[in-house]
Order: C-alpha cells, then structure tokens, then sequence
C-alpha cells in the first residue's frame, strides 16, 4: 500500500520539478544598446492585460463621456420622462458619441504608438508615451485653467508648458472642469422646460385643479417642443461641437 501511494506521488511531482527546469522567466529586464531597458514578452502581456481592465475608467474619466452622458441624464430629467430613455440607451448613445468625437485622438494613437510597437519599430515603453501625447493634449484643450493651477499647485508641480503636465495633475483637473461644464449645460437645458412646468402649475392652480399633478400635464407639452424643435439634433450637434479635438471631427 506504501508503494502505491509513493508511485502515485512520484507521478504528481516529476513534471512539476521537469517544467520548472525550462519554464520561462516570468521578469527580465535588458538593456539594449540604445542604453534604454526592454521587458520580457511575459510582463509586456501582464502590463497590457493590466492596463485593459483600467480601460473602463479611462474612457470615462480620460474622455468626452462623462460630459455627454451627464448632460444627458439632466435632459432626461428635465422631460421628466422618468426611465425612458433608458440608462442602457443614454450610455450607449454616450459610447458611440465619444468613439465619433475621439476618432482622431484615436487615430492618431494607432499612427504614432500602435501601429510602429506592432512593427516592432519602438519598444513598449516608447509606445506608451508615443500614445500618451495626443491623450494628453485633447485634455488640455478642454481643462480650465484655474483648475489645472488648482492640483497643481495641490501637487507641487509647476506648469509651466502644458506638455509636461503630469497625468496625476492632469486627469483630475480634466475630471471637474467636464464636471462644471456639463452642469452648466444642464442647467441651460433646465430653464426651457421649467418654464413650462411654472406656466402648467399656475394654471392649474387658477382652475382649482389643486389635486391634479402638473407633471402629466406639463409632460406632453415639454415633448411636444422638444420633437418640434428637433432636440435631439440639437443636444448632439452642441455637445460634439463643445469639444476642441485637435485635427478636427
């Protein structure tokens, strides 16, 4: 019985200890003649496949979808349609906004950073800060400046070309000036159909129809004007043109 049980442990352990011998070293590190440092093919994939669960938080945070899709909500609200559209709908419609507005940041990524690193042209870490660049100056484009001096001065960093900006400095800057603009956006969508509201309840108020909801009432009459004015045209066309893409649409 004792030599069945060490047969079968033999069996388990050998090809553990056979593949250790010619596995692959998960980290290597050379330096080439350039004098810059290369990575193993092992950590370049463990970096990507990194960096693709970062992806969501990028597009949301590092692009123009956290605009489009806030102003968006306030609309919604502002009809006061409740859930329609739905929140599946409004971040879609937000998705492929921003894949139009980004396309030629987009491009030009692919152009400078993927398309040489696939060529095998340039190493990892000179496609990361190839991409880096047209990232970094759509978000400048877009940021207010007192914000940006707001981290930076958070930070200890001192900006003096909009270039050199650290990302660090530079996203959450990002983040709140799309936040303010968004917002102000919103509340120019608001005034129309609060208007309406004010009119409906006053009405209302004046026959004495105290028990009735000026919601049902003032709903049909915000989407009348909303459909006669073709709104939704109108909040894509200004919220696609509220961006300052380099290159252009």
């Amino acid at each position: 019985m004792k030599s069945i049980w060490f047969l079968l442990l033999s069996l388990f352990f050998i090809p553990l200890g056979a593949g250790a011998e010619v596995g692959i070293p998960a980290f290597n590190v050379q330096t080439n003649a350039a004098g810059q440092q290369e990575y193993s093919l092992t950590i370049q994939i463990l970096l990507l496949m990194t960096g693709l669960t970062l992806l969501p938080a990028a597009l949301m945070t590092m692009t123009s979808f956290l605009r489009i899709v806030i102003v968006l909500s306030i609309l919604r609200q502002a009809l006061g349609t409740m859930q329609t559209p739905s929140n599946q709908v409004l971040v879609g419609l937000a998705l492929f906004m921003t894949l139009f507005i980004m396309a030629p940041v987009f491009d030009k990524i692919n152009q400078d950073a993927v398309e040489p690193y696939l060529n095998e042209q340039i190493n990892l870490m000179q496609a990361v800060e190839a991409g880096s660049g047209p990232m970094r100056q759509f978000m400048i484009q877009q940021v207010r400046e007192d914000d940006l001096a707001l981290f930076g001065e958070m930070a200890n960093v001192k900006l003096d070309e909009p270039e050199t900006v650290p990302f660090r400095v530079l996203i959450p800057a990002f983040i709140t000036s799309e936040l303010k603009t968004a917002f102000q956006i919103g509340f120019l969508l608001f005034i129309p159909f609060l208007v309406i509201d004010l009119v409906v309840s006053s009405l209302l108020m004046a026959m004495g129809m105290m028990m009735l909801s000026p919601m049902i009432i003032s709903m049909p009459f915000k989407l009348m004007l909303f459909v006669l004015i073709d709104g939704w045209s109108l909040i894509v066309g200004t919220l696609a043109n509220s961006f300052i893409v380099p290159g252009g649409l």
